[in-house]
């Protein structure tokens, strides 16, 4: 991985415009941790192993919604014990979707509103970074049964995981403002498991998964593209 002030150059000298789906991420290791999944990126369709992270849930209906990969689940209960010492209290949501739950959300949203609307709140069946096992949505003391909001992050805990949650190995996947590029609305009760280092350099250089995926795999992208060797293959 390059360091960070080379990440950071990058990321100044970053000219690419594009939207959530403008490009392909090729051959992606579905066991990587740094998978990209979008509107355009397909979240994986093997098996993989998954465990309940010792953390309560928001609803006990909910006890079994809440399953992940075994590195993400060991990290998020070490952010729930991070919060509870600082006397914030969380609760988990919703953990690994297969595609047959995130067909069935995205039906139901369908019903209330447009396609785009949908589109821009909710990911497609297949394109959901829940099914990746490393994303977890979060709700708070403060606003437990209001649901998934935007007022989560104005909330105590809101505030706590944004400010926090990269010492965890997580990220706000989709940041306020950045719906160009990740193609989805603000979600402050989103986040998603990438592993300290990754974590750490996104949030110091305060940019998308998408963008920082880009800084790191760019040239492995316009190699492939272009049918030149991929060195990182070698």
């Amino acid at each position: 991985m390059l360091p960070i002030r080379a990440l950071a150059s990058l990321a100044v000298g970053l000219s690419m415009v594009f939207d959530a789906w403008g490009f392909v991420m090729p051959h992606q290791d579905p066991t990587d941790i740094l998978i990209l999944v979008n509107k355009t990126n397909r979240a994986p369709a093997v098996p993989m192993a998954l465990v309940k992270p010792d953390v309560t849930p928001t609803k006990e209906a909910y006890a079994e919604n809440i399953y992940m990969r075994p590195e993400a689940a060991s990290a998020l209960e070490e952010l729930f014990e991070g919060a509870a010492q600082d006397g914030i209290t969380l609760y988990a949501t919703s953990g690994y979707r297969s595609y047959s739950t995130q067909k069935a959300i995205f039906d139901r949203k369908l019903e209330k509103m447009s396609e785009k609307a949908a589109n821009a709140s909710v990911a497609k069946p297949g394109y959901s970074e829940h099914q990746t096992g490393l994303a977890m949505d979060l709700e708070g003391k403060t606003t437990l049964g209001t649901g998934l909001t935007e007022a989560f992050g104005e909330s105590p805990e809101g505030i706590w995981v944004a400010e926090n949650c990269h010492k965890y190995g997580f990220i706000i996947r989709y940041p306020k403002g950045k719906t160009d590029i990740t193609g989805y609305i603000y979600e402050p009760w989103h986040i998603r498991y990438v592993g300290r280092e990754a974590a750490a350099e996104i949030k110091e250089l305060d940019v998308t998964f998408e963008e920082y995926i880009l800084m790191i795999r760019g040239d492995r992208i316009d190699a492939l593209k272009e049918g030149r060797p991929d060195e990182d293959a070698q």
